[in-house]
């Protein structure tokens, strides 16, 4: 398949990708992922691993879309709301312990 990626085309297969991530260990993932073979990678690891060029000259949007024309299960990123969350604090964890909650 032809795409268009920073400016450049490039001719992928899903098993050129496949081929290319193989032995790529993944990333942590934080926003837009896709699944290749068993592994979640970024889709930015992925953009730079098959295009061979940096992270900065290509977005996330044209990875993906040419990752879910392939044929691979792309996400896109988390909610703010789901990824943040209320740690107790101190206090409440303490008042926790013993068995006795406060409310801040």
């Amino acid at each position: 398949m032809r795409c268009v990626i920073a400016r450049f085309p490039f001719d992928l297969t899903k098993s050129g990708v496949l081929e290319s991530m193989k032995g790529i260990k993944p990333e942590q993932v934080i926003g837009e992922s896709v699944i290749i073979g068993r592994r979640t990678y970024p889709v930015k690891q992925v953009g730079q691993v098959i295009t061979r060029q940096d992270r900065r000259d290509f977005s996330a949007g044209e990875v993906l879309r040419a990752m879910t024309q392939l044929g691979f299960t792309c996400r896109e990123s988390l909610p703010r709301t789901a990824v943040a969350t209320h740690a107790p604090s101190p206090l409440q964890r303490a008042s926790a312990m013993l068995g006795t909650p406060v409310t801040a």
